[in-house]
Order: C-alpha cells, then structure tokens, then sequence
C-alpha cells in the first residue's frame, strides 16, 4: 500500500505541474477555434441567416451577429486567458443554444444515442469551454494578473 501512495503522489504532482500548460493549450487551441468559426459566420452572415432562420431561431439576422461576435471576441479573450470565466460562460451557452437548435436531435437522445451527442459540432467547444470555466484558465493567463486575490 505504501508503494502506491507514493506513486499517486507523485502523478499528483505532475498532474499538478502539468495542470497549467494544458489549460493554455486547451484555451489557445478552441480560443483560435473560436475566432475562425465566428469568424467564418460574419463572413458569411447572410448564409448564416438564412440557416437560423431555418431553424427557426427569432430574429435570426441579430442573433447570427450575437452568436458570431461571441465566438470571435470570447474566442479571443479565451486564447489570452482574460475574463476566462466570464467569455467561457458566454460561449457556453451559445453552445447550448447550437445543441438546442442545429443539433436538437443529439441533444433530446444524449442517453439513447451518447456517440451521436458526443460527435456532433458543438461538443468539443462545449467540453473545452466547461473545462475552463471550472479549472480556471491556469497561471500562464492574464486572469492571474487581473484578479491577484483570486485562484485562476
């Protein structure tokens, strides 16, 4: 027993060691996801209208804006670890509402169908934002300097 509580405690601590640099490749990463996707939208906003209007999302030229501007400014705010918490709550739920409009169906069968949940668009930049917004975006990030008295 003695044995493994010395080799947990050392994966503890270079999980720990660790936790820092995957938090800033995690945000870098899906930051830049971000901003390319929002990107892409305001590119195109006309087609992205259309398809919110498809889906029958009210106001679909607004909120194809809303949704465009958040990836790209949260997105940007993700990649320099400022307001972590803050721009990840708001991708967070942008990516609600793609699961609750674009992907309904693998939404409504998460139980039934977890793969068809799990492999749809939203996922990923769902799972990294939730990643960052419980963790923190880590001691290599502007929070830390904003918010001093404060764990990031």
């Amino acid at each position: 027993m003695k044995i493994l509580s010395k080799i947990h405690g050392l994966l503890a601590r270079l999980g720990h060691i660790l936790q820092s640099p995957v938090l800033l490749v995690i945000r870098l990463y899906w930051g830049w996801s971000f901003i390319q996707t929002g990107k892409g939208k305001l590119q195109h906003l006309d087609k992205v209208t259309d398809y919110f209007a498809s889906l029958h999302i009210p106001a679909p030229h607004i909120n194809a804006m809303m949704a465009a501007s958040t990836e790209v400014t949260c997105g940007l705010l993700l990649m320099l670890g400022l307001f972590s918490r803050f721009a990840t709550g708001a991708l967070i739920c942008v990516m609600c509402v793609a699961y609750a409009t674009a992907e309904h169906d693998a939404l409504v069968g998460i139980f039934k169908d977890p793969d068809k949940f799990t492999g749809a668009d939203p996922f990923l930049f769902l799972y990294a934002s939730v990643i960052v917004f419980c963790f923190g975006a880590g001691k290599i990030a502007l929070d830390r300097f904003v918010f001093k008295d404060e764990p990031v």
